[in-house]
């Protein structure tokens, strides 16, 4: 298994470099340039260049590739045109929530979304599988914004059940407990709206699944020797009718951290999200390629969980030595 690990890890290297050359030249190649949004109307054009020059935007695209990338190797992901502030560092104070909210939105879809697969599967032309079949192409179909303000508009506006955005609540009394049901109530909708894409494709992947795996010869065998239908089913069945569904565990990771920049958009999350969107708008390169290299760093550990999960479900395969 280490040697396995290390060699997984050694292949990802050349998939980070080329994840950083993609992300510096696409963002060159973006129209217009971060100065852009500083011009002040009375700046002249020679100041204009002097800054230019001083930030070496003037430097070809390659030169300023490889100082981005010396700079990546020590761990200093750049600093904002604007402000100068470190991007490591804003990353780094918006990552808490970030985390908190797709945790919760990933283990939210696969715990509720593998038992609705299973039970849909199990009760398959049923009424209630043509209802979770009805359910999951809502999921899929429509669009998590859509679903974040119809939420908003009914268990915050209407009802008053959740808080229609934020973190928490500011200047709250009662202690530690009420600041962690308060919080708890703050990431209700926004994990929903997050976590019900990936439930529905999860529940579907697991239902196809054990559909699958429920007619072959093992199945069949194992009724006829007299176990329980219960035993049958999560013993024999799921664990092999799992196996596919592992391979959502890396991919759910890069759908969930994209979704995040529209959640937390509509529910005013102050994640990594809100940041993206704002980088975005005030062209803010430095953070732009800041979180496409987290993010595309945490889909390669994605990737590399799901690979060693699959011989946990399965015995069967055997990783290289």
């Amino acid at each position: 298994m280490r040697n396995y690990l290390i060699k997984r890890l050694l292949t990802s290297l050349p998939l980070m470099v080329g994840i950083t050359l993609l992300t510096f030249f696409i963002m060159q190649l973006a129209p217009g340039n971060p100065m852009q949004t500083m011009i002040d109307p009375r700046i002249s054009t020679a100041d204009l260049a002097r800054a230019q020059e001083r930030m070496g935007l003037n430097d070809p695209m390659i030169v300023q590739y490889f100082r981005w990338l010396g700079q990546i190797v020590q761990g200093n992901l750049g600093y904002t045109v604007k402000t100068g502030q470190s991007v490591a560092h804003m990353i780094g104070e918006r990552l808490p929530a970030t985390l908190l909210l797709t945790v919760t939105a990933f283990l939210f879809s696969f715990v509720v979304g593998v038992p609705l697969g299973v039970y849909s599967a199990t009760n398959k032309y049923t009424k209630r599988d043509y209802g979770l079949t009805v359910f999951s192409f809502i999921g899929i179909s429509v669009p998590s914004f859509f679903f974040g303000v119809a939420l908003i508009y009914l268990f915050a506006v209407k009802l008053n059940w959740f808080p229609t955005s934020g973190l928490a609540t500011i200047n709250l009394e009662g202690g530690a407990w009420a600041a962690f049901v308060d919080k708890l109530k703050h990431l209700v909708l926004p994990a929903l709206v997050l976590a019900l894409p990936n439930l529905a494709v999860i529940m579907r992947f697991t239902r196809s699944s054990m559909i699958e795996v429920l007619t072959n010869d093992y199945i069949r065998t194992a009724r006829a020797k007299g176990l329980s239908d219960r035993k049958v089913k999560f013993k024999h069945a799921l664990r092999n009718a799992i196996i596919p569904v592992v391979t959502l565990f890396g991919i759910s990771i890069p759908t969930l951290f994209g979704g995040a920049y529209i959640t937390e958009t509509i529910f005013n999350w102050p994640g990594m999200g809100s940041l993206g969107i704002q980088a975005i708008t005030a062209r803010e390169y430095p953070v732009i390629m800041g979180l496409n290299l987290f993010t595309s760093m945490l889909v390669l550990l994605g990737n590399l969980t799901a690979d060693v999960l699959y011989a946990v479900v399965d015995p069967k395969i055997r990783l290289s030595k």
